[in-house]
């Protein structure tokens, strides 16, 4: 029987529900993580980006473009299929689908045996359930799910949870939208209601890449678990760490965290750990096996206990079992709903092309289709977190109400964007990829991706935020020319008809007037945040020397504090990350390890010194000159690289001059009693100071190759000198008389 499993409902019209009562609960609420953005604006006596916008709002306001221009450019028959030679171009046709499709069979046929012989038979799993009932779960989640307006399952839930009771490891792919969340945390807690309540321990960890989907995750808990006794727990950076130390003392059931800050809490606290961990749950498992976050993933790996349940996640699953083999899976089953690239049919995807034209402004589009068209409930996706930040101070200035999120920010004011966008306070919220991967926000209409994605991945991530659960959405993304193939590549895999959406240019040409007459507000606005940046900072190193000097003791009483990886090896592992996912693989030729590794290395080299100290003087001292040699040798290889021969053999002389010089020196400290010999080399000193550097250092060479006939530089010839006694010397009578 095959391996994987497809969920096929049998018609297009047909829609997954989440049925949801009048009174229903809302599963996700952000801002109970964290205190609000007013607060901490208090506390740390800065001012938020929006009062920013309205002071340089009034100090000099902005002559926005007429509505009656928008409703000219935004119409109706705006949105036109492509024209046909544009259609060959972009738009697969049915026939090559298909084509790929047999090709992807073969290849499948060919990795057939490897994924076989990994993979475990899924013989009895369904993916159809009548209702939650039919899943054999306990009352008080049932309750729960009634409480939250869930009451048919997904094809995903409905497979997962009778194998996930059953112990089953699990690698499941499904649409984004289609109740992942649920799907592993239903059967977990009906697992943990018959759990020893006596003995308290961490019995459950689920991981997340990012921070906001981690929160998300532990509300769903939550709410899942509110008419039960099982606690649960939030790890995630950006928040104090001696709190969330306290909360995993406690050793809650379940701990939700992302893997640096869980990594680096278990390896600074010795009253913590994973020994008695019996599931481990990877959402979004493809980009938390990616480069970005494999060496905590297999630091944490290492610390869990090898029998336990493992349970992967994502709308895109890798298909490298190399990678799931690392994670230590025991025959695991493989629950594939849908296709992995495939989309609901409810979504409307289109493109706007960008010309090769100077006079266009992409952020002039943005703002002519953002003005009457897509209104309302819009996430706009940036490719830098500058740019997102240019574009939350373009539309304040422009009167739309905008949130943004991205990592320039603290945790809470991203946590309030997304509880603000959530609650439908305001219209847009413009994001990173931080925003692309788990997040659920019910009714967001409209994604646009201003940057183009890298690859398909995160293309199907991004649009994935909208058309969930079977509602309607609209997908826009922009174009330049540059990147033309990448959108073939994305509709051949995609499978799916694009349109081109078609702007006129005088709305483009009124909101580039606007933009142009908005710079010196968004310089002052960014001014303004600099000014406050750096008072923060010296603010910050104030109270931090000021606590130093009142509390030095305690604080080198503590423990020094150590981290998995330093701030260095995360630019290096973030910059290869993002070289692997732009397909360049060149070696770089800095090569960083890993603090663990570190800590080995170091601990070598004190076993190596340790041993040594054992060791004779002699054999200590030809050890060091060896290890000096081969230092040198090392350094003479890198200098080579970099110079031509000739440079760096002047390079050597001068090295080898003032070693000479430098034994010269001390030499002449050793043998002043010498008296006769130390005169002539003294007065050779003098004479030669006005020689040049090769004379000098050729003369130094000749007098240590007669230093041990004159007792003069060389240390026997030191010793010959002193033993060797004038001729006037007393001698004792006995002996003298013994000789005769």
């Amino acid at each position: 029987m095959d391996t994987s499993f497809s969920f096929d409902d049998g018609s297009d019209n047909e829609e997954i529900e989440f049925d949801k009562a009048e009174d229903t609960q809302s599963p996700w609420e952000f801002t109970a993580y964290s205190e609000s953005v007013g607060e901490e604006h208090f506390r740390r006596n800065t001012t938020s980006i929006d009062a920013k916008i309205s002071k340089a709002l009034q100090e000099c306001p902005v002559s926005l473009p007429d509505d009656n221009v928008s409703d000219e450019s935004e119409s109706e028959s705006e949105i036109e299929e492509e024209e046909d030679g544009d259609e060959e171009e972009v738009v697969v046709s049915a026939k090559s689908r298909k084509k790929e499709n047999r090709n992807h069979g073969e290849d499948s046929t060919a990795n057939g045996s490897e994924k076989a012989n990994f993979f475990a038979s899924s013989e009895g799993a369904k993916f159809h359930a009548n209702s939650f009932i039919d899943l054999k779960l306990s009352r008080s989640l049932l309750r729960a799910c009634e409480a939250l307006g869930y009451h048919n399952p997904t094809p995903i839930q409905a497979a997962c949870i009778p194998l996930a009771l059953a112990g089953r490891d699990i690698s499941g792919s499904a649409l984004t939208g289609s109740g992942k969340t649920a799907a592993f945390t239903l059967p977990v807690l009906e697992r943990l209601l018959y759990r020893p309540k006596r003995v308290k321990a961490i019995r459950v960890l689920i991981l997340t890449p990012t921070r906001e989907l981690a929160a998300q995750v532990h509300s769903m808990i939550e709410k899942l678990a509110q008419f039960t006794d099982i606690r649960s727990c939030l790890i995630l950076g950006g928040f104090s760490t001696k709190e969330q130390e306290s909360a995993l003392k406690t050793l809650p059931d379940i701990v939700v965290a992302t893997p640096g800050r869980i990594v680096d809490i278990l390896r600074n606290s010795l009253s913590i750990s994973l020994d008695d961990l019996g599931i481990l749950i990877l959402d979004e498992a493809d980009r938390l096996l990616e480069v970005a976050f494999s060496g905590e993933i297999r630091e944490l790996i290492r610390l869990c206990p090898k029998k336990r349940q493992t349970m992967l996640f994502s709308a895109t699953m890798t298909e490298k079992v190399d990678e799931l083999i690392n994670l230590s899976l025991t025959e695991p089953v493989r629950l594939q709903a849908d296709p992995s690239t495939k989309r609901p049919t409810s979504l409307t995807e289109e493109f706007i092309r960008l010309r090769r034209m100077g006079d266009v402004n992409q952020e002039a589009v943005l703002l002519s289709i953002c003005s009457k068209t897509f209104t309302k409930k819009v996430i706009i996706f940036s490719g830098t977190k500058a740019a997102a930040h240019r574009l939350k101070i373009i539309f304040g200035l422009a009167g739309f109400t905008a949130a943004e999120l991205h990592g320039n920010l603290t945790q809470t004011q991203r946590l309030d964007a997304l509880e603000l966008f959530r609650r439908q306070e305001v219209d847009f919220l413009i994001a990173t990829d931080v925003a692309a991967r788990g997040l659920d926000i019910v009714g967001v209409q409209t994604v646009i991706n201003f940057a183009f994605p890298r690859d398909i991945t995160s293309y199907v991530h991004r649009v994935g935020r909208t058309a969930r659960a079977g509602r309607d959405g609209y997908a826009v993304t922009f174009v330049p020319d540059n990147d033309r193939s990448l959108l073939k590549a994305i509709a051949k895999k995609a499978g799916s008809q694009l349109k081109e959406r078609k702007i006129k240019k005088q709305p483009i040409m009124a909101w580039s007037k606007a933009i142009e007459e908005m710079e010196d507000q968004i310089s002052s606005v960014l001014r303004d945040e600099c000014n406050e940046r750096i008072l923060r900072k010296a603010e910050m190193e104030a109270t931090k020397a000021l606590n130093f000097i009142e509390h030095k003791d305690e604080i080198f009483s503590r423990p020094k504090r150590t981290w998995f990886s330093t701030e260095k090896e995360k630019k290096s592992v973030a910059s290869a990350a993002k070289e692997a996912s732009l397909g360049g693989n060149k070696p770089t030729g800095k090569k960083f390890i890993s603090a663990e590794q570190a800590d080995e290395l170091k601990m070598k080299e004190k076993r190596r010194r340790e041993r040594e100290k054992s060791l004779p003087r002699k054999k200590r001292r030809r050890l060091e000159a060896k290890r000096e040699m081969m230092e040198e040798d090392d350094e003479g290889q890198e200098k080579s690289r970099g110079r031509s021969k000739e440079k760096s053999g002047k390079s050597l002389m001068e090295v080898g001059y003032q070693r000479a010089k430098a034994m010269k020196s001390s030499v002449k400290k050793k043998g002043e009693s010498i008296g006769k010999g130390q005169k002539k080399s003294n007065s050779a000193t003098k004479g030669s100071k006005n020689n040049s550097k090769k004379e000098e250092m050729l003369e130094l060479f000749q007098t240590d190759m007669n230093g041990s006939k004159q007792g003069r530089f060389s240390k026997r010839g030191i010793q010959s000198e002193v033993k060797k006694k004038p001729k006037n010397s007393f001698k004792s009578k006995a002996r003298y008389n013994r000789r005769k």
